[in-house]
């Protein structure tokens, strides 16, 4: 704001100075002299008339093109060049420029010209519904990188599955990430035992994680170290469930075409932590 008053203030003024140039012709040779000094103030605030807009200019993002680097939508050679490993490690290095405030500068409509005409994503991604959790900007991801399952609990069905069979079998993603968070509204619901509409069958798909996380102390929704147990099982009930039923993912992990790994991500910090 301080620069945009600045440069409006350039402008009145220039304004105001080049409306007495027209009487220049007729000014008698103590006003010329005093117009000379006139002209001396005009160029120094022209001067900074030009400064101000630079600065403006600069700090808008508006100069130094040939400086910015906007990441561009990926294409097939690209992700065809990538190994599984080397698309984990692109997500995770996402994510530390997420944590870091030092995301890529991404042109979303040139990324969507470029991917008008087709796509060809690195990994498939099953997240949770959480509005906190967008998978895309927490791993600094453009448009057409990633595909992404979004459902809460990142719980697992024949219809996600089939969609991580099309990611991978049909469509060329090397990763499954399972993506699970802190802090999971659907699975505190689950370990309360929720009874709500279709969220009774939804929770329901949960609850055998919550039954398999061994803790000795307070097993409720209001004990966020047991939640974050329970979500954490919960990711490797997901995986477990891909690997059992597609026999299609199965064969492509077997060959090393593929990755399926799962992950927390926390909702204090921004880190994404890989699971073992």
């Amino acid at each position: 704001m301080k620069a945009l008053n600045n440069l409006g203030g350039s402008i009145m003024c220039d304004e105001l100075l080049h409306s007495g140039d027209t009487s220049r012709a007729t000014q008698s040779p103590a006003e010329a002299s005093d117009t000379g000094q006139g002209t001396s103030r005009r160029q120094l605030l022209k001067g900074a008339f030009s400064a101000s807009v630079a600065g403006l200019a600069a700090g808008a993002g508006l100069m130094g093109f040939s400086n910015v680097s906007f990441a561009g939508a990926l294409t097939k050679e690209q992700r065809d060049g990538m190994s599984p490993d080397d698309i984990v490690k692109m997500m995770e290095e996402g994510n530390k420029r997420f944590r870091a405030g030092k995301m890529k500068q991404h042109d979303y409509v040139a990324q969507q010209n470029a991917t008008a005409s087709g796509q060809y994503p690195a990994a498939a991604i099953l997240s949770c519904i959480d509005s906190r959790t967008p998978a895309e900007i927490l791993l600094d991801l453009g448009l057409g990188d990633a595909f992404n399952a979004r459902v809460a609990g990142n719980i697992c069905n024949d219809d996600v599955i089939g969609s991580l069979e099309f990611a991978c079998a049909a469509a060329g993603s090397k990763v499954i990430l399972v993506m699970g968070h802190s802090a999971c509204g659907a699975v505190k619901g689950a370990i309360d035992n929720v009874k709500l509409g279709k969220l009774t069958g939804l929770l329901s798909k949960i609850q055998p994680a919550v039954a398999a996380t061994k803790y000795d102390g307070d097993r409720s929704s209001k004990n966020a170290e047991f939640v974050d147990q329970v979500a954490e099982n919960n990711v490797r009930q997901s995986i477990k469930e891909i690997r059992e039923g597609s026999e299609t993912l199965a064969n492509l992990e077997k060959e090393g075409k593929i990755k399926i790994i799962g992950a927390m991500y926390n909702l204090s910090d921004g880190q994404l932590t890989l699971l073992n």
